[in-house]
């Protein structure tokens, strides 16, 4: 196993911790890569952008407020905000999602998402599963580390998954990659410096009880040159050329695979120029943005007026050879001053999309980018009188859906009159997940991953991809 560290960091929690790069052995499970590119050549995608943005809205986003309005329901259920008619015909959103309401042609509305495990965890949101299915094997792994396993390349100079998610999904490795072990784990630049976003007490307690690292570091311990690490990796090889010779499982030349992988990732440039925001065009950099007091911090939460620029570092990233990008929107966990606290989060999160939407059919990839927004639950149609809050509300959530080709403009479900239930066309986690697979490429019926066991795993055991959007 190689590791590239560098010296001590402080991270997005404010704990000093050491970031580090790590390539470990290839994990035996799923089909051997020779497969899978003759697999990416025949459906004729091996060089081609498709991607998948999955932005988690962290805490339940409240979907009465935001995308399932009650104008007619009793005021404790309605709440503060009015419904405003979108581009799309016969849909309305909320007030506060004017720009988004501007290009609701390109989105998918779904009303009626079921089956949430209601938890605080984006674990679901990442891989469709409960963290408890398969946990005997491993558990199952996330979406990114799926595609990171189908689609990555020893010769890639980018990741296949990374994840840029802070807060809560970064605390509890929401992006873990299960069973197909941590060769498979996202890349997790730290962005703190970019995006500050303080973890709150509770969330460090949590992470420090752990004793884990979740950082990724892409720079070179100090006085260690490119040759050096070259020079390196070349007595590393030599060193264990009889290991190899005497390993009929081929694991080693694996493992000798990923890690110049590794050191490819870290030397090319391409991935590292991706993250530095400062090379990007002025002008583009200029739609991302919001002034720093559009969005003033009224109750000591965490996203500030820069969030929107995350969807810009996903952009590049993905134009750098990124398949897959997991980011987050937190706050949205509103027990107490649900009104206030989306006063604040809706306006970042409405700014961003439009901005990305306007960015990605500029640069010619909205067709090949899926993009998902959603949270781990709903919220209670109920308004606490006590908190100004809504709780949380497994019964049903929301998610919106966007680019990768599929048929926008639509809503796909409907809730009851006070926004309780899912009364049409409910919308699995697995469903979602399906339709992203579809969007890849991905033939779920004939595709499988093998469990540590010998087993082989379907992708998903549920969900189809929606057929309102495929096409």
């Amino acid at each position: 196993m190689l590791t590239i560290s560098d010296k001590s960091t402080r991270a997005c929690d404010g704990l000093t911790r050491r970031g580090f790069l790590v390539a470990g052995a290839l994990s035996a499970a799923g089909l051997s890569l020779a497969d899978l590119l003759r697999a990416e050549e025949a459906a004729g995608i091996r060089s081609s952008r498709k991607a998948v943005v999955n932005i988690h809205l962290d805490g339940g986003p409240p979907h009465i407020d935001m995308i399932d309005l009650k104008p007619e329901a009793p005021v404790e259920i309605r709440g503060e905000f009015s419904p405003i008619a979108t581009r799309a015909a016969g849909i309305s959103i909320c007030e506060l999602l004017p720009k988004l309401a501007g290009i609701a042609d390109k989105f998918v509305f779904i009303r009626s998402l079921v089956g949430s495990v209601g938890v605080h965890d984006a674990f679901q949101c990442q891989s469709g599963f409960s963290e408890n299915d398969q946990k005997s094997s491993g558990g199952r792994p996330a979406f990114g580390s799926v595609i990171a396993k189908l689609r990555g390349s020893m010769r890639d100079t980018a990741p296949p998954f990374v994840d840029l998610m802070q807060g809560r999904p970064f605390v509890r490795n929401s992006a873990r990659p299960g069973f197909l072990g941590p060769s498979f784990q996202p890349f997790r630049p730290d962005i703190s410096k970019m995006f500050s976003r303080p973890l709150e007490e509770g969330m460090k307690r949590e992470l420090a009880a752990k004793g884990a690292d979740h950082a990724t570091s892409l720079s070179l311990i100090d006085g260690i040159s490119i040759d050096c690490l070259h020079d390196r990796m070349a007595l590393l090889n030599e060193f264990d050329r009889f290991r190899r010779d005497l390993d009929a499982s081929g694991m080693m030349d694996a493992m000798d695979g990923f890690t110049r992988q590794a050191a490819g990732i870290l030397t090319s440039g391409r991935f590292g120029e991706a993250l530095d925001l400062n090379k990007e065009d002025p002008r583009v950099l200029a739609r991302y943005s919001l002034p720093e007091n559009a969005s003033p911090d009224q109750l000591g939460t965490s996203e500030g007026a820069s969030w929107p620029k995350k969807l810009l570092l996903a952009r590049r990233l993905i134009e750098a050879g990124v398949r897959c990008v997991g980011l987050s929107l937190s706050d949205f966990d509103t027990h107490r001053a649900n009104f206030t606290c989306l006063r604040r989060i809706l306006p970042l999160l409405d700014h961003g999309l439009e901005a990305f939407m306007t960015d990605l059919a500029e640069r010619g990839l909205a067709d090949d980018v899926s993009i998902v927004a959603w949270g781990e639950f709903g919220r209670t149609p109920m308004v606490d009188v006590k908190t100004a809050g809504r709780h949380h509300w497994p019964n049903v959530g929301m998610a919106l859906l966007a680019g990768g080709g599929m048929r926008t403009g639509q809503v796909i479900g409907q809730t009851d009159r006070q926004g309780g239930a899912a009364v049409s066309r409910p919308v699995s986690y697995q469903d979602v997940m399906a339709t992203l697979y579809h969007n890849l490429g991905i033939d779920l019926s004939s595709t499988r991953l093998t469990d540590p066991s010998g087993r082989p795993q379907m992708l998903l055991d549920a969900g189809q991809p929606l057929r309102e959007v495929v096409n």
